[in-house]
């Protein structure tokens, strides 16, 4: 699958269809906008993954994303995860909607082929800007700076963080602690001080303070047609035009 926003163009790949190059050229990528990332991290995150998400502009790489899905149980039910892994979008492409249109694609394609359950999105972020994509995007998200996480959500966000995270999890602080974490350079870090006002940014930065040495915040959202915003359904659209959205 694949579109073109302005001028970026975007494809959804299974992630055994990828070239050695475009690998290479995604390590590349991540290595210019992470600290403490290795060839084998990298692999090893990509090896697990079903989907891989690309953008382009002209003939080069400008960000990707990684995604798994898997049906797991929770207190006796089944239920989908869509998890999603190594993601980076250069500055030079920051304020187009591809990377959204292209990550409701892939887990559109990806949906088809799971079981009939309740579908969550796991989402670990060290930065703000991927944070953003949760309010930007969708009406109910934990945690969240207006109100509590629900018990039950709660206990679901943990028990997912535990499953594939083990004790690299801390349940107190709700973040992962990679023995190896991933930092995102000095540049991204940077907030200026009209965004540092926004409440979700503030909470983001209030509740992990240990973004800046790579630590994650564990995040979860309910994946349906009802919990998505305005915004979030002029992404299940077919990406024909820019629609003006700004998740930095």
């Amino acid at each position: 699958m694949n579109d073109v926003i302005n001028s970026i163009s975007f494809t959804v790949i299974r992630r055994d269809e990828l070239s050695s190059s475009l690998t290479d050229e995604m390590f590349q990528l991540l290595t210019a906008h992470f600290d403490g990332v290795t060839r084998q991290q990298f692999e090893c995150d990509l090896a697990e993954k079903n989907r891989v998400i690309l953008l382009f502009r002209d003939a080069n790489l400008v960000g990707f994303s990684t995604i798994l899905a898997y049906t797991t149980n929770f207190e006796g039910s089944s239920l989908n995860v869509i998890y999603s892994g190594d993601t980076i979008v250069s500055p030079t492409a920051w304020g187009t909607t591809a990377l959204p249109r292209a990550w409701v694609a892939a887990v559109n394609e990806l949906r088809a082929d799971l079981p009939e359950h309740r579908c969550y999105w796991l989402l670990l972020t060290s930065g703000f800007r991927t944070y953003r994509f949760l309010p930007v995007f969708w009406r109910d998200f934990f945690p969240r700076y207006d109100q509590a996480t629900p018990a039950h959500t709660e206990k679901l966000l943990k028990h997912l963080a535990r499953e594939r995270f083990g004790d690299e999890f801390d349940p107190v602080q709700g973040v992962v602690r990679f023995a190896r974490p991933q930092k995102l350079t000095h540049d991204l870090l940077h907030v200026d001080a009209s965004r540092s006002q926004n409440p979700h940014i503030a909470f983001f930065n209030e509740r992990n303070p240990g973004h800046i040495h790579g630590d994650e915040l564990v995040c979860l959202t309910e994946i349906c047609e009802d919990n998505l915003t305005r915004a979030g359904q002029r992404m299940t659209r077919l990406p024909t035009s820019e629609s003006g959205i700004n998740y930095r």
